[in-house]
């Protein structure tokens, strides 16, 4: 064999995305026939990188994700990797990507990684956060990005009682109904909640995973307590509960964003 049909040496890509997931059906659709009927009318994150990378490579990729965001929700740094045998270096690569990308789907560093690192089962930690806009008035240019929630909210009384969801817990009371059930069990390291001066409250929350839509029945049952319709202390009786049904509502996708996954 002559040197110019030795193969190339399998590398290991590892993507950080930014993406505005407004117009996509999430990440990636799940099995089942009525998700495959989505998927072929419905855009997803993955599909449009996927094309994307083998247009330019000339090769099949497949992407394995750090966390499959549903439909709606955002990211500032979704992360990804791929084996391929290109020899491209990774700054041509991302420019070559970038130029092919949709204006809401950003590679903003490709790294090369270990044989063995994988986006997924890899991350030590997530950061999630969700954003609501909370004064009496909404925003044009906010209204795809953030929740609008007018009415005055105790901001002091949600960091205590968000203080009672940290540590390890069984968290089913704020988890979504799965049709393949998940160990409830999650440990979060902490939650922060800011607001600013133009109404913009954030409620950052990091953890070693999450479950279906937790992120945003936690952030749906703090919004009940800050507006007083769930009296003090009941985020803890809440979570001892186990039960979905005395959390708040599950607030919309849009106000959802993946912030860093952590390795």
């Amino acid at each position: 064999m002559n040197a110019g049909a030795v193969k190339k040496a399998q590398r290991n890509l590892k993507l950080q995305i930014e993406y505005d997931g407004t117009h996509y059906h999430g990440w990636q659709v799940q099995n089942g026939s009525a998700a495959r009927a989505v998927y072929q009318s419905a855009k997803t994150i993955q599909q449009v990188l996927e094309q994307t990378l083998k247009k330019i490579l000339r090769e099949d990729v497949q992407l394995t994700v750090a966390g499959r965001t549903d439909a709606g929700v955002h990211a500032l740094a979704q992360a990804a990797n791929f084996k391929t045998r290109t020899g491209m270096s990774l700054l041509r690569l991302r420019w070559a990507v970038n130029c092919l990308l949709p204006e809401d789907i950003k590679v903003t560093k490709i790294s090369e990684v270990p044989p063995d690192f994988n986006s997924r089962f890899s991350a030590k930690s997530k950061i999630y956060r969700y954003l609501i806009l909370n004064r009496k008035y909404s925003s044009a240019l906010l209204a795809k990005r953030v929740y609008f929630y007018h009415y005055p909210l105790d901001v002091d009384l949600m960091r205590k009682e968000a203080k009672e969801l940290t540590g390890k817990h069984n968290f089913k009371a704020f988890q979504a109904a799965e049709l393949r059930p998940r160990n409830p069990v999650r440990k979060i390291d902490w939650i922060r909640i800011r607001k600013d001066k133009k109404g913009l409250l954030a409620v950052d929350i990091q953890a070693d995973s999450f479950l279906y839509n937790m992120v945003r029945n936690i952030a749906g049952t703090l919004l009940e307590i800050g507006r007083g319709r769930f009296p003090r202390g009941s985020m803890k009786r809440i979570l001892n509960s186990r039960n979905r049904k005395l959390a708040g509502p599950t607030l919309p996708a849009k106000g959802l964003y993946l912030v860093q996954v952590k390795y």
